[in-house]
Protein backbone atom coordinates (compact mmCIF):
# COMPACT_ATOMS: atom_id res chain seq x y z
CA UNK A 1 0.00 0.00 0.00
CA UNK A 2 1.31 3.22 -0.76
CA UNK A 3 0.08 6.29 1.17
CA UNK A 4 0.59 10.05 0.91
CA UNK A 5 0.88 11.47 4.20
CA UNK A 6 0.19 15.81 3.68
CA UNK A 7 1.62 17.27 6.89
CA UNK A 8 1.23 20.49 9.01
CA UNK A 9 3.08 19.68 11.84
CA UNK A 10 0.98 18.34 14.72
CA UNK A 11 3.14 16.70 17.42
CA UNK A 12 1.59 13.30 16.98
CA UNK A 13 2.60 13.25 12.90
CA UNK A 14 6.19 11.37 14.07
CA UNK A 15 4.56 9.12 15.67
CA UNK A 16 2.31 8.11 13.10
CA UNK A 17 4.28 7.88 10.23
CA UNK A 18 6.09 5.62 12.63
CA UNK A 19 3.50 3.43 12.88
CA UNK A 20 2.43 3.55 9.32
CA UNK A 21 5.79 2.21 8.25
CA UNK A 22 5.56 -0.34 10.66
CA UNK A 23 2.53 -1.90 9.58
CA UNK A 24 4.36 -2.26 5.97
CA UNK A 25 2.82 0.74 4.66
CA UNK A 26 4.82 2.81 1.68
CA UNK A 27 4.78 6.52 3.10
CA UNK A 28 5.73 9.51 1.21
CA UNK A 29 5.57 12.80 2.93
CA UNK A 30 4.11 16.33 1.56
CA UNK A 31 5.23 18.71 4.57
CA UNK A 32 5.09 22.46 2.23
CA UNK A 33 2.86 23.32 5.27
CA UNK A 34 4.85 22.56 8.37
CA UNK A 35 6.87 25.55 6.91
CA UNK A 36 4.38 27.94 5.19
CA UNK A 37 1.50 28.20 7.51
CA UNK A 38 0.00 30.69 4.90
CA UNK A 39 -0.20 28.61 2.47
CA UNK A 40 -3.03 29.79 -0.14
CA UNK A 41 -5.87 27.34 -1.26
CA UNK A 42 -4.41 27.59 -5.03
CA UNK A 43 -1.02 26.25 -3.73
CA UNK A 44 -1.96 23.06 -2.05
CA UNK A 45 -4.10 21.97 -4.65
CA UNK A 46 -1.34 22.28 -7.14
CA UNK A 47 1.42 20.43 -4.61
CA UNK A 48 -1.11 17.43 -3.71
CA UNK A 49 -2.55 16.67 -7.62
CA UNK A 50 1.34 16.93 -8.45
CA UNK A 51 2.09 14.82 -6.04
CA UNK A 52 -0.69 12.38 -6.65
CA UNK A 53 0.24 12.27 -10.54
CA UNK A 54 3.79 11.11 -9.75
CA UNK A 55 2.60 8.40 -8.01
CA UNK A 56 -0.17 5.59 -7.68
CA UNK A 57 -1.42 6.21 -3.99
CA UNK A 58 -4.11 4.22 -2.68
CA UNK A 59 -4.56 6.85 0.02
CA UNK A 60 -4.14 10.48 1.40
CA UNK A 61 -3.97 11.01 5.20
CA UNK A 62 -3.86 14.17 7.16
CA UNK A 63 -3.89 14.70 11.28
CA UNK A 64 -7.40 16.68 10.87
CA UNK A 65 -8.92 17.86 7.95
CA UNK A 66 -8.06 20.02 5.34
CA UNK A 67 -11.08 20.73 2.52
CA UNK A 68 -9.15 21.39 -0.40
CA UNK A 69 -7.53 18.02 0.44
CA UNK A 70 -10.37 16.16 0.35
CA UNK A 71 -11.77 18.44 -3.15
CA UNK A 72 -8.19 16.86 -4.90
CA UNK A 73 -8.94 13.83 -3.58
CA UNK A 74 -12.04 13.56 -4.34
CA UNK A 75 -11.17 14.52 -8.23
CA UNK A 76 -8.56 11.64 -8.37
CA UNK A 77 -11.35 9.26 -6.92
CA UNK A 78 -8.62 8.43 -3.87
CA UNK A 79 -9.70 7.55 -0.30
CA UNK A 80 -8.72 10.48 1.75
CA UNK A 81 -8.70 9.55 5.75
CA UNK A 82 -8.53 12.53 8.55
CA UNK A 83 -8.51 11.51 12.04
CA UNK A 84 -9.01 14.63 14.69
CA UNK A 85 -6.74 15.10 17.10
CA UNK A 86 -8.24 19.00 17.91
CA UNK A 87 -11.60 20.02 18.81
CA UNK A 88 -13.11 22.19 17.63
CA UNK A 89 -12.54 21.76 14.45
CA UNK A 90 -14.05 24.52 11.92
CA UNK A 91 -13.03 22.83 9.09
CA UNK A 92 -15.25 19.67 9.27
CA UNK A 93 -18.56 21.60 8.52
CA UNK A 94 -17.08 22.63 5.58
CA UNK A 95 -19.05 22.27 1.73
CA UNK A 96 -16.35 19.50 1.60
CA UNK A 97 -17.21 17.14 3.82
CA UNK A 98 -19.93 15.29 1.39
CA UNK A 99 -16.98 13.87 -0.73
CA UNK A 100 -17.61 10.32 -1.16
CA UNK A 101 -14.01 9.83 -0.60
CA UNK A 102 -14.09 11.46 2.88
CA UNK A 103 -13.17 8.67 5.77
CA UNK A 104 -13.05 11.49 8.76
CA UNK A 105 -11.98 9.91 12.20
CA UNK A 106 -13.12 11.94 15.36
CA UNK A 107 -11.69 11.11 18.68
CA UNK A 108 -14.49 13.02 20.90
CA UNK A 109 -17.36 10.90 20.69
CA UNK A 110 -20.06 14.61 21.15
CA UNK A 111 -17.69 15.88 17.64
CA UNK A 112 -18.77 12.54 16.16
CA UNK A 113 -21.89 12.68 17.33
CA UNK A 114 -22.68 16.21 15.73
CA UNK A 115 -20.22 15.74 12.53
CA UNK A 116 -21.27 11.94 11.39
CA UNK A 117 -24.90 12.94 10.17
CA UNK A 118 -23.57 15.61 7.73
CA UNK A 119 -22.10 12.31 5.65
CA UNK A 120 -23.36 8.83 7.22
CA UNK A 121 -21.51 6.26 6.52
CA UNK A 122 -17.91 8.26 5.81
CA UNK A 123 -17.38 9.70 9.88
CA UNK A 124 -16.47 7.53 12.66
CA UNK A 125 -15.09 7.55 16.29
CA UNK A 126 -11.78 6.59 16.44
CA UNK A 127 -9.96 7.89 20.07
CA UNK A 128 -6.75 9.20 20.41
CA UNK A 129 -3.84 6.80 21.22
CA UNK A 130 0.71 6.92 22.38
CA UNK A 131 3.56 4.93 21.57
CA UNK A 132 5.05 3.68 24.61
CA UNK A 133 7.98 1.89 22.72
CA UNK A 134 9.40 5.28 21.36
CA UNK A 135 8.38 6.72 24.69
CA UNK A 136 10.23 4.18 26.86
CA UNK A 137 13.61 4.48 23.97
CA UNK A 138 13.94 8.11 25.09
CA UNK A 139 13.09 7.36 28.85
CA UNK A 140 15.96 4.47 29.12
CA UNK A 141 18.63 6.87 26.51
CA UNK A 142 18.40 9.34 29.70
CA UNK A 143 18.64 7.28 32.64
CA UNK A 144 21.16 8.72 34.60
CA UNK A 145 19.76 12.23 34.30
CA UNK A 146 17.61 14.13 36.90
CA UNK A 147 16.72 17.10 34.37
CA UNK A 148 12.69 17.42 34.53
CA UNK A 149 12.20 15.95 37.92
CA UNK A 150 9.19 17.61 39.50
CA UNK A 151 6.45 16.68 42.37
CA UNK A 152 3.94 18.17 39.94
CA UNK A 153 4.25 19.00 36.35
CA UNK A 154 2.05 20.42 33.89
CA UNK A 155 2.80 20.35 29.59
CA UNK A 156 0.81 22.91 27.35
CA UNK A 157 -0.87 26.04 26.83
CA UNK A 158 -3.05 27.94 29.97
CA UNK A 159 -4.82 29.42 26.50
CA UNK A 160 -4.40 32.65 27.61
CA UNK A 161 -2.62 33.90 24.60
CA UNK A 162 -4.99 32.59 22.35
CA UNK A 163 -7.85 33.28 23.45
CA UNK A 164 -9.74 35.18 20.80
CA UNK A 165 -12.84 35.81 23.28
CA UNK A 166 -10.62 38.40 24.85
CA UNK A 167 -10.78 40.73 21.62
CA UNK A 168 -14.33 41.55 22.18
CA UNK A 169 -14.97 45.43 22.52
CA UNK A 170 -17.28 47.31 24.65
CA UNK A 171 -20.49 44.42 24.86
CA UNK A 172 -23.47 45.81 26.65
CA UNK A 173 -23.24 45.23 30.74
CA UNK A 174 -26.04 42.74 31.05
CA UNK A 175 -24.17 40.69 28.43
CA UNK A 176 -20.82 40.51 29.71
CA UNK A 177 -22.76 39.72 32.99
CA UNK A 178 -24.76 36.68 31.82
CA UNK A 179 -21.29 35.48 29.51
CA UNK A 180 -19.29 35.81 32.96
CA UNK A 181 -21.94 33.88 35.20
CA UNK A 182 -22.29 31.03 32.26
CA UNK A 183 -18.49 30.63 31.94
CA UNK A 184 -17.88 30.55 35.53
CA UNK A 185 -20.67 27.79 36.55
CA UNK A 186 -18.98 25.91 32.92
CA UNK A 187 -15.50 25.90 34.60
CA UNK A 188 -16.75 24.07 37.93
CA UNK A 189 -18.45 21.50 36.16
CA UNK A 190 -17.00 18.41 34.57
CA UNK A 191 -18.59 15.66 32.05
CA UNK A 192 -21.14 18.25 30.40
CA UNK A 193 -20.63 20.67 28.60
CA UNK A 194 -23.72 23.15 28.52
CA UNK A 195 -22.81 26.33 27.35
CA UNK A 196 -24.36 25.99 24.01
CA UNK A 197 -27.77 25.11 25.58
CA UNK A 198 -28.17 28.74 27.11
CA UNK A 199 -26.94 30.86 24.57
CA UNK A 200 -30.07 33.00 23.36
CA UNK A 201 -29.83 34.21 19.50
CA UNK A 202 -29.78 37.73 21.39
CA UNK A 203 -26.97 37.20 22.94
CA UNK A 204 -25.06 35.34 20.17
CA UNK A 205 -26.00 38.20 18.05
CA UNK A 206 -24.25 40.89 20.22
CA UNK A 207 -20.85 38.88 20.62
CA UNK A 208 -21.04 38.99 16.81
CA UNK A 209 -21.44 42.40 17.40
CA UNK A 210 -18.53 43.11 19.89
CA UNK A 211 -15.96 40.59 18.01
CA UNK A 212 -14.33 42.50 15.60
CA UNK A 213 -12.52 39.90 13.71
CA UNK A 214 -15.82 37.18 14.08
CA UNK A 215 -14.55 34.09 12.50
CA UNK A 216 -17.29 33.34 9.77
CA UNK A 217 -15.24 30.71 7.64
CA UNK A 218 -15.58 30.63 4.24
CA UNK A 219 -17.75 27.63 2.47
CA UNK A 220 -18.75 26.23 5.60
CA UNK A 221 -22.86 26.04 5.69
CA UNK A 222 -22.86 23.24 8.42
CA UNK A 223 -21.00 25.52 10.79
CA UNK A 224 -23.73 27.91 13.00
CA UNK A 225 -22.99 30.93 15.23
CA UNK A 226 -24.18 29.01 18.00
CA UNK A 227 -21.07 26.49 17.20
CA UNK A 228 -18.70 29.11 16.56
CA UNK A 229 -19.50 31.35 19.68
CA UNK A 230 -19.90 28.62 22.69
CA UNK A 231 -16.85 26.56 21.36
CA UNK A 232 -14.37 28.58 19.90
CA UNK A 233 -14.43 31.64 21.70
CA UNK A 234 -16.58 30.87 24.67
CA UNK A 235 -14.73 27.36 25.59
CA UNK A 236 -11.32 28.50 24.92
CA UNK A 237 -11.85 31.51 27.30
CA UNK A 238 -13.22 29.13 29.84
CA UNK A 239 -10.20 26.51 29.62
CA UNK A 240 -8.36 30.19 30.05
CA UNK A 241 -10.23 30.75 33.04
CA UNK A 242 -10.09 26.98 34.55
CA UNK A 243 -6.46 26.88 34.24
CA UNK A 244 -5.13 30.15 35.70
CA UNK A 245 -6.94 29.55 38.73
CA UNK A 246 -6.67 26.07 39.13
CA UNK A 247 -2.83 26.77 38.83
CA UNK A 248 -2.92 29.87 41.50
CA UNK A 249 -4.62 27.15 44.06
CA UNK A 250 -1.89 24.85 43.24
CA UNK A 251 1.05 26.66 43.32
CA UNK A 252 0.02 28.78 46.50
CA UNK A 253 -0.74 25.35 48.51
CA UNK A 254 1.85 23.09 46.91
CA UNK A 255 4.84 25.88 47.93
CA UNK A 256 3.44 26.63 51.87
CA UNK A 257 4.02 22.49 51.59
CA UNK A 258 7.25 22.70 50.96
CA UNK A 259 6.12 21.18 47.01
CA UNK A 260 7.11 22.61 43.17
CA UNK A 261 4.52 23.10 40.49
CA UNK A 262 6.25 23.33 37.42
CA UNK A 263 4.54 24.17 33.86
CA UNK A 264 6.33 23.90 30.30
CA UNK A 265 4.61 26.28 28.36
CA UNK A 266 4.64 29.89 26.71
CA UNK A 267 1.95 31.77 28.22
CA UNK A 268 2.86 34.26 30.56
CA UNK A 269 2.19 33.07 33.85
CA UNK A 270 3.16 36.36 35.76
CA UNK A 271 0.24 36.32 37.71
CA UNK A 272 0.63 33.20 39.44
CA UNK A 273 3.11 33.16 42.14
CA UNK A 274 4.99 30.38 43.55
CA UNK A 275 4.48 28.84 39.65
CA UNK A 276 8.09 27.28 37.80
CA UNK A 277 7.55 28.19 34.25
CA UNK A 278 10.55 25.91 32.78
CA UNK A 279 9.13 27.65 28.71
CA UNK A 280 8.23 24.90 25.97
CA UNK A 281 9.21 21.46 26.06
CA UNK A 282 10.67 19.50 23.05
CA UNK A 283 7.72 17.11 22.51
CA UNK A 284 10.42 13.99 20.92
CA UNK A 285 12.77 14.67 23.58
CA UNK A 286 11.67 16.19 26.61
CA UNK A 287 8.29 15.61 27.12
CA UNK A 288 8.41 12.12 27.37
CA UNK A 289 11.15 12.66 30.49
CA UNK A 290 9.34 15.53 32.17
CA UNK A 291 6.17 12.71 32.22
CA UNK A 292 8.17 9.61 33.71
CA UNK A 293 10.14 11.36 36.23
CA UNK A 294 7.01 14.12 37.77
CA UNK A 295 5.60 11.93 40.70
CA UNK A 296 2.15 14.04 39.46
CA UNK A 297 1.57 14.69 36.05
CA UNK A 298 -1.61 17.40 35.27
CA UNK A 299 -4.50 17.02 32.72
CA UNK A 300 -7.05 19.59 32.43
CA UNK A 301 -8.71 18.86 29.28
CA UNK A 302 -9.86 22.13 27.07
CA UNK A 303 -13.99 22.58 27.22
CA UNK A 304 -14.51 22.30 23.97
CA UNK A 305 -13.50 18.51 24.26
CA UNK A 306 -16.71 17.71 25.16
CA UNK A 307 -16.43 14.08 25.76
CA UNK A 308 -12.89 12.59 24.38
CA UNK A 309 -9.84 11.94 25.79
CA UNK A 310 -7.44 14.48 25.01
CA UNK A 311 -3.45 13.33 23.84
CA UNK A 312 -2.00 15.05 26.88
CA UNK A 313 -3.23 11.69 28.93
CA UNK A 314 -2.58 8.80 26.10
CA UNK A 315 1.02 10.75 26.18
CA UNK A 316 1.49 10.57 30.13
CA UNK A 317 0.62 6.85 30.12
CA UNK A 318 2.81 5.92 27.28
CA UNK A 319 5.90 7.52 29.09
CA UNK A 320 4.86 5.52 32.34
CA UNK A 321 3.79 8.68 34.17
CA UNK A 322 1.32 9.27 36.64
CA UNK A 323 -1.68 11.09 35.54
CA UNK A 324 -4.59 13.48 37.38
CA UNK A 325 -6.82 14.45 35.30
CA UNK A 326 -10.43 15.64 35.33
CA UNK A 327 -13.58 13.98 34.74
CA UNK A 328 -14.52 13.51 30.87
CA UNK A 329 -17.79 11.77 30.12
CA UNK A 330 -15.71 8.76 27.97
CA UNK A 331 -12.63 8.49 30.95
CA UNK A 332 -14.69 4.79 31.63
CA UNK A 333 -14.66 3.31 28.82
CA UNK A 334 -10.72 2.71 29.20
CA UNK A 335 -9.23 3.86 32.20
CA UNK A 336 -10.38 2.37 36.46
CA UNK A 337 -9.77 5.53 38.28
CA UNK A 338 -7.65 4.84 40.62
CA UNK A 339 -6.24 1.71 38.97
CA UNK A 340 -4.95 2.96 35.67
CA UNK A 341 -5.02 7.50 36.43
CA UNK A 342 -6.41 9.29 38.86
CA UNK A 343 -9.57 11.70 38.61
CA UNK A 344 -10.56 15.11 40.15
CA UNK A 345 -14.04 16.27 40.29
CA UNK A 346 -12.98 19.88 41.94
CA UNK A 347 -10.73 22.15 42.43
CA UNK A 348 -10.23 21.45 46.27
CA UNK A 349 -10.42 17.51 45.28
CA UNK A 350 -7.46 17.80 42.65
CA UNK A 351 -5.60 19.90 45.45
CA UNK A 352 -6.18 16.99 47.71
CA UNK A 353 -5.49 14.39 45.65
CA UNK A 354 -1.87 15.90 44.53
CA UNK A 355 -1.32 16.71 48.41
CA UNK A 356 -2.02 12.83 48.61
CA UNK A 357 0.08 10.89 45.75
CA UNK A 358 2.99 13.40 46.47
CA UNK A 359 2.64 11.84 50.62
CA UNK A 360 2.25 8.07 48.74
CA UNK A 361 4.80 8.21 46.03
CA UNK A 362 4.76 4.68 45.55
CA UNK A 363 1.02 4.21 45.06
CA UNK A 364 1.58 6.86 42.48
CA UNK A 365 3.85 4.61 40.77
CA UNK A 366 1.82 1.58 40.91
CA UNK A 367 -0.96 3.80 38.67
CA UNK A 368 1.57 4.64 36.45
CA UNK A 369 2.43 1.47 35.95
CA UNK A 370 -0.85 -0.34 35.25
CA UNK A 371 -1.63 2.57 33.20
CA UNK A 372 1.85 2.38 31.05
CA UNK A 373 0.72 -1.72 30.81
CA UNK A 374 -2.81 -1.09 29.46
CA UNK A 375 -1.74 1.64 26.81
CA UNK A 376 1.22 -1.29 25.61
CA UNK A 377 -1.64 -4.16 24.97
CA UNK A 378 -4.52 -1.96 23.73
CA UNK A 379 -3.65 1.91 22.88
CA UNK A 380 -0.98 2.14 20.36
CA UNK A 381 -1.02 4.17 17.45
CA UNK A 382 -0.44 0.41 15.80
CA UNK A 383 -4.03 -0.55 17.06
CA UNK A 384 -5.94 2.39 16.08
CA UNK A 385 -3.85 2.52 12.56
CA UNK A 386 -5.20 -1.11 11.92
CA UNK A 387 -8.48 -0.06 12.65
CA UNK A 388 -9.08 2.77 10.42
CA UNK A 389 -7.09 1.44 7.30
CA UNK A 390 -9.66 -2.01 8.12
CA UNK A 391 -12.48 0.25 8.01
CA UNK A 392 -11.47 2.28 5.03
CA UNK A 393 -10.62 -0.33 3.17
CA UNK A 394 -13.05 -3.35 3.80
CA UNK A 395 -16.29 -0.45 3.03
CA UNK A 396 -14.18 0.24 -0.40
CA UNK A 397 -14.64 -3.34 -1.05
CA UNK A 398 -17.72 -4.01 -0.36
Amino acid sequence: MKLLFYRYGSICEPYLLSAFRELGVGVTELSDEVYHKDRKPSEVVQSVSQTLLNGNYDLVFSVNFFPTVSDVCNIFHIPYAGWTVDSPVMELYSRSIDHDCNYLFLFDRSQYEEIAPLHPGHVFYLPLATDPAYMQSVIQKNTRSSRFAADVSFVGSLYTEKCAYDTMTNPPAYISGFLNGIMNAQSKIYGYYFIEELLTDEIIDAVKAHLPNYCSPPNAPYLTDRTVVSQLYIGNKISALERVSLMKLLASALTDAGYSLDIYTASDTSSISGIHNRGLAKTLTEMPLIFARSTVNLNMTSKPIRSGIPLRIWDILGCGGFAITNYQPELPEYFVPGETLEVYESAEDLRDKCFYYLEHPARAREIAENGLQLVREKHTYIHRLETLLQTIFERNHT
